[in-house]
């Protein structure tokens, strides 16, 4: 008996709620007018996205332009000396000096003045010159050296530099080069030789 009289109550509001709704029909808005744009009034623009903001934004208030970050200082037209000697080597096993080959032994190394262009872009032709291999007093090869100023060696130097005033010869890893590295006053002095 008692499902009889939920559903008898349900039935009946449903029907009070739709004789509501029958009276008192949905108001439809009037039909826009149009301006002298053309556009209708009251017509509403859509809303503009608003800009997301980025993390550094949100977690320091700001919005819109920042300022761009500090940029390192361009470091000074290089000096290069003039031609000298850089010292005596002793090449453990023969290498190939501008494409000739030449054995193993001691060789005074001398930095010439002239230039070798580069051909890498942004390299400074100062810092890569000519070394001449002598040997009894005779040039036996000449190979293009790498010079690098004492203001930049530690911006470069991977392994331990020669002691100032010395050399050092060492393989490089894969065994196809051997570097010869020169360290005058903290300016290195780098040749790069492969294998003959």
């Amino acid at each position: 008996m008692k499902q009889f009289v939920i559903a008898g109550t349900l039935v009946a509001g449903v029907a009070l709620a739709g004789a509501a709704m029958a009276q008192n029909p949905p108001q439809k808005p009037p039909p826009p007018t149009p301006t002298a744009t053309g556009a209708p009034q009251g017509a509403e623009k859509p809303a503009a996205p608003r800009p997301r903001r980025t993390t550094a934004q949100a977690s320091t208030g700001t919005a819109g332009h920042e300022a761009p970050k500090a940029q390192p200082t361009t470091a000074e037209e290089p000096t290069a000396p003039g031609a000298m000697v850089l010292g005596t080597v002793r090449l453990p096993k023969g290498v190939k000096v501008d494409g000739k080959d030449i054995a193993a032994g001691s060789y005074q190394v001398r930095l010439t003045a002239d230039e070798a262009k580069p051909d890498a872009r942004g390299a400074s032709e100062k810092l890569e010159r000519w070394v001449e291999f002598v040997k009894g007093g005779s040039v036996v090869g000449r190979e293009v050296v790498s010079i690098v100023p004492a203001a930049e060696a530690k911006l470069v130097e991977k392994d331990h530099p020669p002691a100032s005033g010395a050399a050092k010869v060492e393989t490089l890893k894969g065994g196809d080069y051997v570097r010869v590295w020169f360290n005058k006053g903290g300016t290195y002095y780098l040749v790069h030789l492969p294998n003959s």
